[in-house]
């Protein structure tokens, strides 16, 4: 039960920080939500009742923005989150190939986290890559032009 607390109380810390940080309005749900997600690794639902009192707007409310953005999540991710664009421009050249090596290099579905907890595999409708896609983000780094044969040489970067 103390690492629940614990865990609790840390989450409380990090929403008090954030929320002091962007100031308690509506206005800054997307940055609150972001930071929390990216310092979190997720934004749970303690965190999700606590940025409601702070900046009285629903839970629901918050729930709902949080569930709607893809960058967001509501469960725990993995250290690295890998977002592959699985737009038609993408698709076009060469995307369903990328992304079938991405699932066989990781052995993972859409969505998945790994066992370990290092890899997270979701797909995101477009980055604004058309130009170069296939387009695979890994955390915040960005490879263009992607080939299934250059998947595994992008994951070995994140031993």
């Amino acid at each position: 039960m103390t690492n629940q607390n614990g865990n609790n109380h840390k989450v409380l810390e990090v929403v008090e920080t954030i929320v002091k940080k962007y100031g308690s309005t509506r206005d800054e749900l997307i940055p609150i939500l972001n930071e929390v997600n990216k310092e979190l690794g997720y934004v749970p639902s303690e965190a999700l009742e606590h940025i409601s009192r702070m900046i009285k707007a629903p839970k629901s409310q918050l729930f709902g923005v949080t569930t709607f953005y893809r960058m967001l999540s509501t469960k725990k991710r993995g250290r690295h989150v890998i977002q592959f664009c699985e737009s038609a421009p993408c698709h076009v050249v060469g995307g369903r190939e990328v992304w079938q090596a991405l699932q066989e290099n990781l052995n993972l579905a859409e969505d998945d986290t790994s066992s370990d907890g290092k890899w997270t595999l979701i797909t995101t409708s477009c980055l604004g890559l058309c130009g170069v896609g296939p387009v695979v983000v890994v955390d915040e780094d960005i490879y263009g032009n992607v080939t299934p044969d250059q998947v595994p040489d992008i994951l070995s970067k994140y031993n």
